[in-house]
């Protein structure tokens, strides 16, 4: 038998099929592109999705595909996908790192203050909540006749079987989404003047759907009728691959963005730490997670920049002295700043400095928000002893060996660490025919831990505290260019 697990990225959509073993029989992936109508904003045609979805399918061999026996789900979370009343998109849809909502969230937080505490974070920009405020001022026709609401996995979700069906995770990240209940909120749906009838039915993660419709079968070289389960946000899929489905099991993900995560018993919101305390996908379980919207995308975005691969700029930044220093924030900052305006910088560039230094400095950056997620987390009562780590940042030891001197937190890496959500998406479809949790959400053996080294701690301690200075003097030149 084998699962497959479907990932909605936002740079990719990425295939990972599992054998009943829990070992990975291939992966595939076809890119996606996003657009920016007007600054701040971000956007993909859902329709992008299936039609990468297709692409990626094709790269799995034919004998895998006929052997599929389940699906699940994981995607990028809190983007807006509006249907109308005959489930066709209205509109192209409002990704997670959207910063159009800012003056909403104002206005959410203003009707209901202690909102932070039910939905488990305060309202910020991109969350889906705040953009459906945002539509009914600026695009009224559009709010007109909006029937549906979901999130991108469950879009993807809906196209294969006909349901419309999330689940807690997924929801969790709306806005709309009581924590502790499990359950939609009618109050926290008035604070953005939504109607509570938009939205999904919510299920567990591992539970059915619906099962793959016959078109969608033939498209995609899949039987028709087998399970697709309901599957999990891209966090809290990265949780269930890599096993951190039980209390104080934690890791950190580096792809676009960045999370700081670790699995709780309850849910425990701390809205001033800009923590989010979000129910997991699984059930009696939630979860703390620092948010970061810039992730290891800046070292992405400097090697697009410079037209270099990545590797070579990291083998000149792993050899480089220290030079300037680098604000990430290319699309502003949910966790610890929830600052959708504040955008990214260097500060002291020289005649001296080189691609190399430019590199080092971005990888201290990607390195100091986990050490400002670490903080937030430690002020809502909770340090991980050590963390596992995930995503396609993973590939960079130096990165990893940064992170651990920055946290003073053991780092591990396993094999396949890079495929990340989309291996929980297929664990989650294993869990759904039947497989018990605990033999399937396992933890990886590690190839490598990243011990913290007290020395480059403290030679890079003075860089850290340039780089917490830097946010508020370049928030200071944004305030005075308005």
């Amino acid at each position: 038998m084998t699962f497959l697990g479907i990932d909605i990225g936002t740079s990719a959509v990425k295939l990972c099929a599992m054998a009943d073993d829990g070992t990975v029989r291939a992966v595939s992936d076809a890119p996606l592109s996003t657009t920016q109508p007007f600054p701040g904003a971000s956007e993909q045609d859902p329709e992008a999705w299936i039609d990468a979805l297709t692409v990626a399918m094709q790269g799995l061999p034919g004998a895998i595909r006929r052997d599929v026996s389940a699906i699940g789900l994981s995607g990028q979370m809190h983007g807006a996908v509006l249907l109308d009343a005959d489930t066709r998109v209205i509109r192209p849809a409002i990704l997670w790192n959207d910063g159009r909502a800012s003056a909403e969230c104002d206005v959410m937080e203003s009707r209901l203050p202690e909102m932070g505490h039910v939905a488990g974070v305060p309202p910020m920009p991109g969350f889906t909540a705040p953009k459906l405020m945002w539509l009914k001022s600026h695009e009224p026709d559009t709010y007109s006749r909006i029937a549906t609401v979901l999130l991108p996995k469950d879009y993807v979700g809906f196209r294969l079987h006909g349901a419309h069906v999330t689940d807690p995770s997924d929801a969790a990240g709306t806005c709309w989404f009581d924590q502790h209940a499990r359950a939609w909120s009618p109050d926290l749906c008035a604070t953005s003047d939504t109607d509570p009838n938009w939205m999904p039915e919510v299920r567990d993660g591992s539970a059915i759907a619906g099962r793959l419709d016959a078109d969608m079968a033939e498209a995609l070289g899949l039987s028709a009728g087998i399970p697709v389960a309901a599957g999990a946000g891209d966090a809290a899929a990265g949780a269930v691959g890599i096993g951190a489905v039980d209390p104080g099991d934690g890791f950190l993900s580096l792809g676009t963005s960045g999370q700081l995560f670790v699995t709780t018993d309850a849910c425990r919101p701390n809205p001033a730490s800009r923590i989010h305390a979000y129910a997991h996908t699984l059930p009696g379980r939630w979860f703390q997670m620092a948010a970061m919207l810039n992730g290891a995308r800046p070292m992405a975005w400097l090697a697009e920049l410079l037209g270099r691969p990545i590797p070579d700029l990291l083998a000149e930044a792993e050899g480089a002295e220290p030079g300037p220093i680098f604000l990430p924030y290319l699309t502003g900052e949910r966790t610890p700043h929830g600052d959708a305006d504040i955008r990214a910088g260097f500060w002291g560039l020289s005649e001296g400095t080189t691609q190399g230094t430019m590199m080092r400095a971005v990888v201290e950056a990607v390195a100091f928000t986990f050490a400002d997620a670490l903080a937030a987390m430690e002020a809502a009562g909770t340090r991980p002893a050590r963390l596992l780590a995930i995503g396609g940042g993973t590939r960079s030891d130096f990165l990893l060996q940064m992170i651990a001197d920055v946290m003073g937190v053991p780092i591990g890496r396993s094999d396949g660490a890079d495929i990340g959500p989309a291996l929980g998406a297929a664990r989650l479809a294993q869990i759904a025919t039947g497989a018990p949790v605990a033999d399937v959400a396992v933890k990886p053996d590690v190839s490598r831990w990243f011990e913290p080294d007290a020395t480059r701690a403290g030679a890079l301690a003075p860089r850290l505290a340039g780089y917490r200075a830097l946010y508020p003097a370049l928030k200071s030149v944004s305030a005075a260019m308005i």
